[in-house]
């Protein structure tokens, strides 16, 4: 009699779990798909209220983006995005490994003193970036927002890298060590492949943060090295507000993060979550 009862209430559980998600998947993938239809609208069907149901789909929106200079702001945004991440995860990866094999006073503070550095709001060293770059030469190019991204991402890479080494058990470098392995190859070989999904979670936030920029971008570029939130935001001038440009920039803008975030998913999860548990 007990399991005739407990399968429909298994059931309905069921049923209330799925709706759940399916109400959440509603709300947050809402304003992403009402962006990406608007971008296949013509601007007087996208300002007609109410909202057309049905409607030709027009590819125009995207092909005004391609004919003119959004293309090398999408490229520029690209370049920084990808170079800063893999810069910072250069530096940063090892720093954070050798934060966590640090045995001697000062550990602590040394963590806290690198965190710091990424508390200041950006607003902070824009001036200083931005006569810096002035002086050098870097104003509009893209090494100059490679450098920005990756001053400010290398203290988020130490920081998340630090307790996904601190899981790595020392017990396993120590034999490879007796077995005549340099620490090259202890780090390379036996460490890293151990904490490949906090790299892949680090990578992503690193990356999100560098392609999502407009701060920067904003005051350190003109127009060699203008980035795709920017030129997003030139489509809002004194003639109007070209919306079906806007929604067709913003789609091409999360299509980069959405693919780097589906090429290593099998990764994020775990990489979020197993840094917090050590062992």
């Amino acid at each position: 009699m007990s399991d005739g009862i407990s399968g429909p209430i298994r059931r309905s559980a069921s049923v209330r779990r799925l709706v759940a998600i399916g109400v959440t998947l509603i709300v947050l993938l809402s304003p992403f798909l009402w962006l990406l239809q608007m971008s296949f609208k013509s601007n007087d069907l996208i300002l007609q209220f109410p909202p057309p149901l049905i409607f030709t789909p027009t590819l125009q929106n995207y092909a005004s983006l391609w004919q003119g200079a959004f293309p090398v702001s999408f490229v520029n945004s690209l370049m920084s995005a990808s170079f800063s991440t893999a810069l910072a995860l250069v530096l940063g990866v090892p720093a954070a490994y050798a934060l966590s094999r640090w045995a001697g006073r000062g550990k602590h503070a040394v963590s806290f003193a690198i965190l710091v550095t990424r508390m200041a709001p950006p607003i902070a060293f824009t001036i200083p970036f931005f006569l810096f770059y002035r002086w050098i030469g870097l104003l509009d190019t893209v090494t100059g927002l490679v450098l920005v991204y990756t001053s400010f991402n290398l203290p988020l890479v130490i920081w998340m890298m630090q307790p996904f080494f601190e899981t790595v058990p020392p017990s396993l470098e120590e034999a490879a060590l007796v077995d005549g392995a340099s620490t090259r190859v202890v780090f390379l070989q036996i460490v890293l492949p151990m904490v490949t999904p906090g790299i892949a979670a680090t990578a992503i936030l690193c990356f999100l943060y560098a392609w999502n920029d407009f701060f920067f971008a904003l005051i350190l570029t003109r127009t060699n090295a203008r980035t795709a939130p920017v030129a997003v935001v030139n489509f809002m001038n004194y003639e109007g507000w070209e919306w079906g440009k806007i929604a067709a920039g913003g789609s091409l803008v999360m299509a980069p993060v959405l693919i780097f975030s589906l090429a290593v998913r099998r990764y994020l999860v775990s990489g979020l979550t197993a840094g917090a548990v050590k062992g």
